[in-house]
């Protein structure tokens, strides 16, 4: 049974920070890139982050580039995203996603498991 457990998410004031955790189990961690993605209601899943097995090839959104980081403990299977400056617009479920021996891909359609999500809302 694969899980990813995403925690950390809350409510936070414009300019707060958070720092989301993803806990996988029953995969082998290494071979799996990781992506966080983020839908707010009424909106398409979009993806946020994403990391290479090794932490190596990094991608992150234009809309957060200097503010989110994106990295990964495989000696404890999990994908961290430490989010800065936040702004309403970053109010979204994210949602923690893994692909099998693939480099971080944008598509939805390329990722094989995907945790339940947790909420992040930034209030003004």
């Amino acid at each position: 049974q694969v899980q990813l457990v995403e925690s950390g998410g809350g409510l936070v004031l414009v300019g707060g920070s958070l720092r989301l955790s993803c806990a996988a189990s029953g995969l082998s961690f290494r071979q799996y890139t990781m992506g966080w993605f983020r839908q707010a209601p009424g909106k398409e899943r979009v993806l946020v982050a994403a990391i290479n097995w090794s932490g190596g090839i990094l991608y992150y959104d234009d809309s957060v580039k200097g503010r989110f980081t994106i990295s990964r403990d495989n000696a404890k299977n999990t994908v961290y995203l430490q989010m800065n400056g936040l702004k309403s617009e970053d109010t979204a479920k994210y949602y923690c996603a893994a692909d099998y021996f693939g480099a971080p891909s944008k598509d939805l359609r390329a990722y094989d498991h995907w945790g339940q999500g947790t909420q992040v809302t930034v209030s003004s």
